[in-house]
């Protein structure tokens, strides 16, 4: 059965009349994302470069005639209803990033319709690739009244963040929200995070992109992320004392974090020095990428990762071991660990013949240094939200 069939199916155990009037079924989908280098520069007013990628999450609904939302998932066993434009307080499962995307639409005049709506995703849970960013993106097409909804991609991942920080309460940057909002077929998007500036970055077609999950979840992330954060805050606290221009890391050169050695110490010069450098790699692989640089590329995933594991420290054994790994694999460009960190995914490039030697050696060998299968995603650069076609 084809993924349209077994989401329209369910569907109709919540709208009976599906099967009779097909045409009132609206499917909407929105993407996932990794991001191929600029980690934990985001917050700090730096570069990005994400990928929406083709693991998404799909809502098929059905109008209900009055603004009652009747949502269920075809992987959760939590359902719930709510109003869209008041759905009371948050009840602490999934289904509070649906409720806060009705209830941030309803905030900003966005014309809403009820729904009796089914979430199906093959995004995995707690992977670091974006599963919350795409189920609010679904919702915000599914509940707008117009197709397409009436503000632009960027304001629409605006509106989704704002939901997370606001009502979900999880305190997230924007890459996420924005790559599953204004994705682009076959490339990567660079976003300026302080100007909101974006373009695309055309990715080489003879490379894969290979994302593999640990299959360890990020169990000290929220604590260790917000303590990172706070040392990167007091950094540029301290070093604005020296240089009044500083208002953000994204202002500091690795001279001025040399001559402020003394001011800093030791932990927050380190957690300052990677978000410093890493601004600077991802512009570098930005022209690596469009030179057709290859080795450069990978060079540059190696810094990245190596930094994030001896300067940020937000890397774990898992994650080593899959760098490491993929690296050992004739055809890998390079690898690096994505996302905030403590378990998750690497990201991988690979020249496309070599993606069956890279499933090879890590079916046979990860198990061996982590105790568990590795999840293996061969994904493509996709467009944003929006219909199912």
């Amino acid at each position: 059965m084809s993924r349209r069939a077994r989401i329209l199916a369910a569907l109709a155990t919540l709208a009976p009349d599906v099967a009779t009037e097909p045409g009132r079924v609206r499917i909407v989908r929105a993407p996932g994302r990794v991001n191929l280098i600029g980690e934990h520069t985001d917050y700090n007013q730096g570069w990005v470069l994400p990928v929406a990628i083709s693991l998404e999450t799909w809502i098929a609904s059905w109008p209900t005639a009055d603004r009652s939302v009747h949502l269920a998932s075809m992987q959760e066993q939590v359902r719930a209803e709510f109003d869209v434009s008041d759905p009371g307080p948050r009840r602490g499962d999934w289904t509070d990033y649906v409720a806060g995307v009705g209830l941030g639409m309803a905030r900003t005049g966005v014309a809403l319709r009820g729904a009796a709506a089914v979430v199906d995703s093959n995004i995995p849970i707690g992977s670091g690739l974006s599963s919350s960013a795409a189920l609010e993106l679904a919702a915000a097409w599914t509940f707008s009244e117009a197709i397409p909804p009436p503000l632009a991609p960027m304001a629409l991942a605006r509106l989704a963040q704002r939901a997370e920080n606001e009502y979900v309460g999880v305190a997230c940057g924007l890459m996420d929200q924005f790559a599953s909002a204004n994705g682009r077929a076959g490339a990567a998007l660079l976003l300026d995070c302080r100007s909101l500036e974006y373009r695309p970055v055309a990715l080489p077609r003879n490379l894969a992109i290979v994302v593999l999950d640990t299959n360890t979840r990020r169990q000290l992330a929220t604590s260790e992320y917000n303590s990172r954060r706070a040392d990167c805050e007091r950094g540029v606290a301290l070093l604005a004392t020296r240089y009044p221009g500083v208002s953000s890391l994204r202002d500091v050169s690795g001279h001025m974090l040399e001559a402020a050695e003394d001011l800093l110490g030791a932990q927050v010069l380190r957690r300052c020095r990677h978000v410093v450098e890493e601004n600077g790699r991802v512009l570098e692989a930005v022209a690596a990428l469009e030179a057709g640089d290859l080795e450069m590329v990978g060079r540059l995933f190696a810094q990245s990762h190596a930094s994030l594991r001896d300067l940020y420290t937000v890397s774990s054994a898992e994650l080593d071991a899959l760098v490491e790994l993929a690296m050992s694999v004739p055809g890998v460009v390079g690898a690096r660990m994505t996302g905030a960190g403590f378990g998750g995914c690497t990201v991988n490039l690979v020249h496309r013949e070599g993606v069956e030697a890279l499933r090879a050696a890590v079916e046979s060998q990860y198990p061996l240094r982590a105790g568990r299968r590795a999840g293996f995603h061969v994904v493509r650069a996709v467009t944003g939200a929006g219909l199912v076609a």
